[in-house]
């Protein structure tokens, strides 16, 4: 009896496994993991440009998917006054591609450096983000991290801050969060100060919050991003924020995928 349990525990090992005992969790189909999702949605989150929705209110965020246990995705979790939403997802025809490689690929924040966006009104593509590297914290921006050496077994979660130095905003300063379960990772970004074009501020520490939840499904790579904004009436004026937020989170959809290649 004590040598089948040994087997049993080393077996994942052997097949070239590690972390939590949660990572060997039954792959989900599409259907399940977004059961509210239409014909139309289904086709577009299928497609090589993925289902995109952008507007003014969270009535029309029906794709909110069935995450379990530790991660909750909500239409709150975009703060108490958001006024613009990005809801987008995409289902990518890649398979075999562990939580720990998404997970790893997430680490690499100096890869989102010169990552381009195409502009309509320079009709050209360009950095989105010139610099992107860690800071220490809130405390201490100054204070310049190295992306960490690749993980061998893959946590539970972890909070991190970031400098992304953006094409139209400046620097903009992030915290991050990951939080992992047995189906996905869900990667949640949100500002810790202020936000200005110029001058002018466009959106107040902590008004900015992006999830972008990653989980492996039987037909791909689903990428489910919900993004949301609280600015001001004057400011909408000046700035497409829907647009804005979509490039960006078109920007992070192509870091994510270069990272697990």
């Amino acid at each position: 009896m004590k040598i089948k349990l040994i087997f049993f525990l080393m077996l994942p090992v052997w097949l070239g496994f590690s972390g939590p005992p949660f990572l060997f969790s039954q792959i989900r189909p599409f259907t399940e993991v977004f059961p509210s999702a239409s014909v139309e949605q289904r086709h577009a989150a299928f497609s090589a440009e993925g289902y995109l929705y952008t507007g003014h209110r969270t009535e029309n965020l029906t794709l909110m998917p069935r995450t379990g246990e530790r991660i909750r995705v909500e239409k709150s979790s975009l703060g108490p006054n958001p006024g613009f939403f990005v809801e987008a997802l995409r289902i990518v025809p890649r398979k075999n591609i562990s939580l720990l490689r998404i997970y790893n690929a997430l680490q690499k924040i100096q890869g989102l450096k010169g990552k381009t966006y195409y502009s309509e009104t320079s009709k050209r593509h360009i950095p989105l983000f010139p610099d992107a590297v860690r800071i220490e914290g809130p405390k201490n921006l100054r204070s310049f991290l190295p992306d960490p050496p690749p993980a061998q077994v893959l946590p539970t979660g972890e909070i991190f801050y970031v400098r992304l130095t953006d094409t139209r905003f400046g620097n903009c300063y992030y915290e991050i969060s990951l939080t992992v379960n047995q189906q996905g990772i869900l990667y949640k970004i949100s500002n810790f100060k202020n936000v200005t074009y110029g001058p002018i501020p466009v959106m107040k520490e902590k008004t900015f919050t992006a999830l972008l939840y990653i989980e492996p499904v039987e037909e791909g790579l689903a990428l489910y991003c919900l993004a949301g904004a609280e600015v001001s009436d004057f400011i909408a004026k000046f700035v497409d924020i829907p647009s804005a937020l979509n490039k960006r989170l078109d920007v992070f959809i192509a870091w994510l995928l270069d990272g697990i290649q």
